[in-house]
């Protein structure tokens, strides 16, 4: 009786080993497992479709070159052809302006630090200029809720 036990366990097991062993090339990479039965299809002749359309259809991969071109067309604001350093730093100037406060372009520290003493004041609750472990918790960053995922698969 136990080996008849045995054997059975020993067949579920290896029915489930080969189920794993199946769902992991399975979904090693479904794209790339119906590209080339699609681009086979197309490549047959007689199915009417001139040769430029039995191409694969997977864009091409954008190159380096083309990367650098975008790259250099956005920081290129003005559109000479050439970034100059106001360009460069147009985008850090939108944060800068933000802190600087009385917009005397120069930022000081009371600018520089106005959101923490805002968030100090916020939190000492009966003001006497110093924060107790309770109003410090009260600082902690807020952690946003994570979106719902789909339990789909």
């Amino acid at each position: 009786m136990l080996r008849i036990a045995t054997a059975a366990a020993a067949a579920v097991l290896l029915v489930l080993a080969g189920f794993f062993v199946w769902k992991s090339r399975a979904a090693a990479d479904p794209a790339s497992a119906s590209v080339p039965k699609v681009a086979a299809a197309l490549d047959v002749p007689g199915t009417g479709l001139p040769t430029h359309h039995r191409k694969s259809f997977l864009p091409p991969a954008a190159s380096d070159q083309d990367k650098a071109a975008r790259r250099f067309a956005r920081a290129d604001k003005d559109k000479d052809g050439k970034i100059e350093l106001p360009e460069m730093l147009l985008g850090r100037r939108k944060g800068f302006d933000k802190l600087d406060a009385n917009h005397d372009g120069v930022l000081s520290f009371e600018e520089y630090t106005s959101k923490t003493r805002q968030k100090f004041q916020e939190a000492d609750e009966d003001h006497t200029g110093w924060l107790s472990a309770t109003e410090y918790a009260e600082t902690a960053p807020r952690k946003k809720p994570h979106a719902a995922r789909c339990a789909c698969s």
